[in-house]
């Protein structure tokens, strides 16, 4: 049909991970946008988690490295934490002995869910 545009709504294997997307997210842009860059912060907060504790490292630890407090670095290890940085990313890369890669990709491709 004219004028229709192709929805772009998150695919989920749970049924009931589904429902809800569709029921409080649906195809609102705005809560799309706010959804996705949840997704982000949660991504990032279990990178450095991981990073972290593959390492062997409390956060104790990794703050020593870093330069900061323990809690910032369990700040940053929080999924509802908004505040990263890409400077303290390199900071946590650098004393993980680790870089930081920054990637643009088509605006088709949705994020999946952690």
């Amino acid at each position: 049909m004219a004028g229709k545009t192709k929805s772009k709504r998150q695919k989920f294997g749970s049924p009931t991970m589904q429902f809800l997307y569709d029921r409080y997210i649906g195809d609102d842009p705005a809560r799309i946008e706010e959804f996705e860059a949840e997704l982000i912060n949660a991504e990032i907060a279990r990178k450095i988690y991981d990073l972290r504790t593959k390492a062997g490292l409390s956060q104790r630890d990794l703050a020593k490295r870093v330069g900061t407090s323990a809690s910032a670095i369990c700040r940053l290890e929080d999924a509802d934490y908004e505040g990263h940085s890409l400077s303290m990313l390199k900071r946590i890369a650098e004393a993980l002995d680790k870089r930081v890669e920054i990637r643009f990709v088509s605006t088709k491709r949705r994020l999946q869910p952690a």
